[in-house]
């Protein structure tokens, strides 16, 4: 029996990226670096009211969120919300620098990055394929 050949298969990066963030020099390297990398829209948020907005309005692909925002320190409930009300939800990759303060039900929504950190890598964890939880599948087979 012939085994399959395995792949380093990178998926194509996502077409609109909202990225969450309170540090202004921090959200303009990670807009610049997914710009560069060939992102075609990048939307800045620096509070929770605005990345609503933008969720609501621009229906991004992924959600670059950092966790600790200067008007809410819990800034995971946007990533909770976003997976309760829609089934077609965002990518979420949460953006910190205490990741021990993510409850684990949290955490298991999305994957994390530790501040600081290259915005090549996040570059690069967009173009892996999105892990799939048990949520994201019995969604899938609901359809």
């Amino acid at each position: 029996m012939k085994q399959p050949a395995a792949t380093t298969k990178h998926e194509k990066l996502p077409a609109h990226v909202l990225v969450v963030e309170d540090d202004a020099v921090l959200g303009l390297t990670i807009e610049n670096a997914l710009l560069d990398a060939g992102v075609a829209k990048v939307a800045l948020s620096t509070s929770t009211e605005e990345a609503l907005r933008h969720l609501r309005e621009d229906g991004p692909d992924v959600i670059v969120l950092d966790v600790h925002l200067a008007d809410r320190d819990d800034g995971w409930a946007i990533a909770e919300l976003v997976r309760t009300l829609s089934p077609d939800s965002p990518r979420i990759i949460f953006s910190t620098g205490a990741p021990q303060d993510i409850p684990k039900n949290i955490a298991a929504l999305g994957c994390i990055l530790e501040k600081p950190y290259d915005a090549g890598v996040l570059v690069n964890l967009l173009r892996e394929p999105e892990r799939k939880g048990i949520i994201s599948r019995l969604r899938s087979a609901l359809r």
